[in-house]
């Protein structure tokens, strides 16, 4: 493990067994959470973007105010949801924010998750999906948002403008933002697809597969076979991949607290979503050297490059805090991690994805 960062949902509102946070509150600790945690030395602060629901909608508001209020930390998503952005004006903000951001912008794109709405995306303007998910949309606005960040034309010039046949780009352009999008992707097949587009992989949260294989075995086979199809594509250089984890070290008797709400996942867990039955990662609640045992012996941790601990944002600041400060203080290290004293993370070495000794 080179990197590790924080992966917040961004619930707010009633509901479930604490009290959450207005949208408000949400936004204002996500905020002091990110600037915490570039304090601690946390590699990331990453947000899932849902629509129609109360979570994070707009990540570019938010990541902006992160950027320059903090220093050092990655600012990024995990993920947007393509089947909504027009993915022009995406790349258009993207690459303001990388810039405001002096290169610190890792955006996670994908088809997006199950949302509240039915087929939300078409109130948004997008229509023309021939897949009831709407897949075939996502990509297609993801084929040109990536032709838009890499800098190339999109649009014809006006006559007279620029010269017969000249084609504009997008502006700003902000160099190297391509080298830091992710594709969210929850099975293998999606995987495969992501090393041959030359991207970062973003292992979900879950795989919409059940092969009776230990979800994070499962989840290293889709890595392998992602590395595998980036090489077989010709691309060159070392691609990123991150995973998922929640994890609470238990440190104090005060953390004992997480044992009770993460009483029920302790195991993986199969389950039907989006109509597929799919495979749930378990989660980690433990005294530090049991943490540092079990991590090891997840295999999709282990050669990912990036770790991120899904937070539970709703307890607060100093909640989470204090679950980030205990995992780097405590757990990190022995995983191979050391604190981020220079800035993002801009490659990683094979020797970067091996465990530790």
């Amino acid at each position: 493990m080179h990197a590790f960062g924080f992966l917040s949902f961004g619930h707010y509102g009633p509901g479930g067994r604490v009290p959450g946070p207005d949208a408000r509150q949400a936004l204002h600790d996500a905020i002091d959470i990110a600037r915490g945690a570039d304090e601690l030395g946390v590699n990331g602060a990453y947000f899932r973007v849902h629509h129609f629901a109360r979570q994070h909608s707009s990540p570019m508001p938010l990541l902006s105010a992160i950027a320059a209020t903090t220093k050092r930390i990655e600012v990024g998503t995990g993920v947007i949801d393509m089947r909504y952005e027009n993915p022009l004006y995406l790349a258009e903000e993207a690459a303001a924010l990388d810039l405001i951001a002096d290169g610190r912008v890792a955006l996670g794109v994908s088809r997006g998750s199950p949302e509240p709405a039915d087929r939300g995306w078409e109130a948004f303007g997008y229509e023309g999906a021939q897949d009831p998910r709407g897949a075939d949309l996502a990509r297609e606005h993801f084929d040109r948002f990536m032709a838009a960040i890499r800098g190339g034309g999109v649009v014809d010039a006006a006559p007279g403008q620029f010269g017969a046949g000249a084609r504009l780009p997008i502006e700003p352009h902000s160099p190297g933002l391509a080298d830091r999008i992710w594709w969210g992707a929850g099975s293998r097949a999606t995987a495969e697809w992501v090393g041959e587009q030359g991207v970062n992989l973003m292992s979900s949260t879950l795989l919409t597969e059940a092969t009776g294989d230990a979800f994070g075995d499962l989840q290293a086979e889709q890595i392998e076979r992602y590395r595998a199809a980036y090489a077989a594509a010709g691309h060159t250089g070392t691609p990123r991949v991150s995973v998922s984890r929640s994890v609470f070290p238990v440190v104090t008797a005060d953390d004992q607290v997480f044992y009770q709400l993460r009483a029920g996942g302790a195991r993986d867990q199969i389950g039907i979503i989006d109509g597929y039955e799919s495979t749930f990662g378990r989660t980690y609640v433990g005294e530090p050297d049991a943490l540092i045992g079990a991590l090891r012996n997840d295999a999709a941790v282990m050669s990912a490059d990036t770790l991120k601990l899904t937070i539970p944002s709703q307890l607060g600041v100093d909640a989470n805090l204090s679950i980030l400060g205990n995992f780097a203080t405590h757990v990190a290290p022995a995983l191979g991690w050391k604190p981020n004293t220079e800035g993002p993370v801009r490659g990683v070495s094979a020797a970067a994805v091996t465990s530790p000794a």
